[in-house]
């Protein structure tokens, strides 16, 4: 197994990163009333200090009612969460890391049993004047991270939250513009948001999205079940600006359409012909659903991943669990430590390691 290629350069735009090895974001929920912490500041700064590629942030919320379901999630608006992104990326930066900001607005999922009971935004619900304020916010949200000293950002449209609750039609039934009988039309709140996002950061400033098929109101969803279809979904919302598509499976090695053993991220770089990050299960045999039920995985080889890399199926590779538990498992990868990797273990989820 030759893991170099995973540690050769990756530039496009403004992105210039050492590595191809990406943090995927990991709700964490522990920034007070949604301002990052010294602690939130030094867990971030760790993974730069080892060797991590391109840290994607937790999610971070728009200033929107209703934009974040627990309290302990970070904003990204406001004076004192912006000042403690900026401590952020200037320690990540003094660490020799790269870092975008996933930016986020949980839509109508449940809240956490210890957070107040507000009234949540719905997709199919939503006056025009909420969604064009949510563009606006999504935008401004963008503007602060290219003000901050970010090298890119994330949209999070992905996992059944609000921008993914508008591609689905379950979930988005309206009969206006936003709606839609196939998923090009109800991409139209996505390309809006990119649109607005592209427009605030300029041109060269690289603009990630996050993407699944899956939600977490319905594990086995299916937005495109053919690759048609994913064209019709993927197409318009390279034409409004993204740059690099972050495509979430529970397990990379999994193929998404019948005929080929092309994973998500594969049939997106087929598609779109821009960069992509996959992700799912990197790292380890189990699933984040054991994780959610208090499991451990044991770590796995990374031959499947470097054989689907060489083949150039995708361009960056997204580790989660891994990365939580052990913030050396990058500089243990590229050292050969193999050995000294640590076992996932599900206490992690609730601490800063």
């Amino acid at each position: 197994m030759n893991i170099n290629e995973l540690f050769t350069p990756f530039n496009y735009k403004n992105l210039n990163l050492k590595n191809r090895l990406v943090m995927a974001p990991m709700t964490r929920a522990q920034s007070d009333n949604g301002i990052p912490t010294k602690e939130i500041e030094d867990y971030y700064a760790r993974r730069a200090a080892s060797n991590v590629g391109l840290i994607l942030s937790e999610g971070t919320v728009i200033n929107r009612p209703a934009s974040k379901n627990m309290q302990n999630i970070p904003d990204f608006y406001g004076t004192q969460a912006l000042q403690g992104w900026k401590n952020v990326i200037d320690a990540v930066h003094k660490n020799g890391g790269k870092m975008g900001p996933q930016i986020w607005h949980v839509g109508d999922t449940r809240s956490s049993a210890d957070y107040p009971t507000i009234e949540m935004e719905k997709a199919s619900t939503m006056s025009l004047e909420d969604i064009q304020d949510t563009i606006a916010q999504f935008a401004a949200s963008a503007k602060s991270a290219k003000d901050l000293g970010f090298d890119c950002l994330e949209i999070h449209g992905a996992h059944g939250y609000l921008i993914d609750q508008f591609f689905w039609e379950v979930t988005n039934t309206r009969t206006d513009e936003y709606g839609g009988k196939n998923i090009k039309e109800r991409s139209r709140f996505a390309v809006d948001v990119i649109k607005a996002i592209r427009a605030a950061v300029g041109e060269d400033f690289t603009i990630i999205i996050r993407l699944s098929q899956w939600k977490q109101q319905d594990y086995k969803s299916r937005l495109a079940t053919t690759s048609s279809e994913m064209e019709d979904w993927l197409l318009p919302l390279k034409e409004a600006g993204v740059d690099i598509f972050h495509c979430s499976q529970r397990r990379f090695w999994e193929p998404e359409f019948e005929g080929s053993d092309l994973n998500f991220a594969g049939w997106a770089k087929k598609i779109t012909g821009q960069p992509t990050i996959t992700v799912g299960s990197v790292g380890l045999k189990g699933d984040f659903m054991s994780a959610f039920a208090g499991e451990g995985s044991e770590k796995a080889d990374l031959s499947e991943l470097i054989r689907r890399f060489d083949r150039q199926d995708f361009d960056l590779v997204a580790v989660g669990r891994a990365l939580l538990t052990d913030h050396q498992w990058v500089q243990k990868i590229k050292e050969g430590r193999i050995e000294e990797i640590s076992d996932f273990s599900a206490e992690s989820l609730s601490v800063l390691y």
